[in-house]
């Protein structure tokens, strides 16, 4: 027995006829570009199209205060583009990432979503998703709009929150590690002594500047073009319209957004989302940076450096019983990977500018958008699920310090740096400690025994009593 037909109906668009699913809210223009951009079988991030909304219910409003929409048709549109921005029709933005390079379809499809829906209500008058919803715009400057109140959003809502947290986390351990003196390393090898809560304190700092890093992102995508409409001259919109709908958008998501200074370099250039994304990038660095010295740190955990030991997740092997491997930290570093893929695609995508219009722009909207989610992702869970539960080998980090051939640094303004460099050496070729061999020297080395005691002090060498 055979499966029956999905339901269709008819709808017409400038260029004709199309068929369109029943349940569908949008229109044929929609349709025409779900079928000639069948290239990801990925649709554009919620975001922007909450985004998307929230852009529409500003527009409308100011349109109505300059009288150019009728109260009525306004409310409709204004309470559709509510839903809309609440994420209540996610399921109606079927179009391809990859699709025309100013983001037309996506605009089209929410102006038709909006239309229908509003149709859908019995008695209301009728309206037009191009000469109401759409009334003084146009994808080249309602696209970009939509890619800066969306990155920005989710950068505030959730990417500084994520790392505000882990940098808790960070901090909280430091304070915990600040007693646990562990060996140094430069360059991977043995260096002088430092304590392990001033090693995680750096990463806890480098968390606190990414933080900075994503509120200097969200300064990039402060200018809005909307108001340019095709080129940027602002043709067909009021000359009010775009000053007015961007207060109401600072004001809706609590953001500064203003006008774009210069309008044409706002829609011809995307250069603020790609500074947005540098800053990105940076955060990824820094995250890479502090997985890779968490794992290292964590290795082991009989064979390897094996001084702190991180919180079991999951088994780590289908063959080795009893394996566990630093999973967290992993996908840390694949985040990473992912993002720094990103910044190249978002640098292509900001070359596209091309005269008076970016034709990148779908792309590089859902590149920022991934990295801003994965980087808000992956911090809470490293934070919670990695960082939170770290606990440290104090004994095993004595012992390394005893035996490291960098504590014979600390004799060398005494003893001077090759009597120094020839008892390291000596060290590793015996097997005996730089204190067991300063400890038979001292009256050669001109030392007295509380003398080599203060010196070998691995609290004095890493800078604290």
């Amino acid at each position: 027995m055979t499966a029956s037909p999905k339901l269709r109906r008819i709808e017409r668009d400038s260029m004709g006829e199309m068929e369109i699913p029943m349940d569908a809210l949008y229109g044929a223009s929609t349709e025409r570009a779900v079928l000639n951009f069948p290239i990801s079988g990925v649709a554009l991030p919620p975001p922007l199209i909450h985004a998307y909304g929230l852009i529409k219910k500003a527009a409308a409003q100011t349109h109505a205060e300059l009288g150019l929409l009728d109260r009525a048709t306004a409310e409709r549109i204004v309470e559709v583009a509510d839903e809309i921005a609440a994420g209540l029709h996610d399921g109606q933005f079927p179009v391809d990432v990859y699709q025309t390079g100013s983001g037309t379809s996506t605009n089209t499809n929410v102006n038709e979503v909006i239309a229908n829906r509003c149709n859908q209500w019995v008695g209301s008058v009728f309206i037009h998703p191009n000469d109401h919803v759409n009334l003084g715009q146009s994808s080249n400057d309602t696209f970009p709009t939509a890619i800066h109140l969306a990155a920005a959003r989710e950068m505030r809502n959730h990417l500084i929150p994520a790392l505000e947290g882990l940098a808790a986390a960070l901090e909280t351990k430091a304070r915990d590690f600040q007693g646990v003196l562990k060996i140094g390393r430069t360059h991977l090898m043995d260096a002088t002594p430092v304590r392990l809560g001033q090693e995680i304190g750096g990463w806890a700092r480098q968390i606190r500047l990414a933080v900075t890093r994503s509120w200097k992102a969200v300064d990039a995508l402060i200018e809005l073009p909307l108001g340019g409409t095709a080129v940027g001259t602002g043709l067909n919109a009021h000359p009010d319209f775009a000053w007015k709908t961007i207060a109401r958008l600072a004001e809706m998501t609590g953001i500064s957004f203003k006008e774009a200074e210069n309008h044409f370099e706002a829609q011809s250039a995307k250069d603020g989302c790609v500074e947005a994304h540098g800053q990105l990038a940076t955060i990824a660095v820094s995250l890479h940076k502090i997985a890779c010295d968490v794992r290292l740190l964590a290795s082991g955990p009989r064979c390897g450096l094996g001084e702190i030991h991180l919180p079991a997740t999951q088994p780590g092997s289908s063959i080795m019983p009893g394996k566990v491997n630093p999973v967290m930290p992993e996908a840390v570093t694949m985040v990473a990977a992912r993002v720094a893929g990103n910044q190249t695609t978002v640098a292509w995508c900001g070359v596209g500018g091309f005269l008076e219009l970016n034709v990148s722009m779908p792309l590089l909207a859902a590149c920022l958008l991934e990295s801003i989610q994965l980087l808000g992702n992956v911090a809470v869970a490293f934070g919670e699920r990695c960082i939170g539960g770290i606990t440290a080998d104090r004994q095993h980090c004595h012992e390394l310090i005893e035996f490291s051939l960098s504590m014979v640094t600390a004799l060398a303004p005494r003893i001077g740096y090759d009597r120094a460099a020839a008892i390291a050496k000596e060290s590793l070729a015996s097997g005996q400690t730089v204190r067991e061999i300063c400890a038979g020297r001292l009256a050669e080395l001109g030392l007295s025994a509380k003398e080599l005691a203060d010196l070998l002090d691995a609290a004095r060498m890493s800078g604290c009593s």
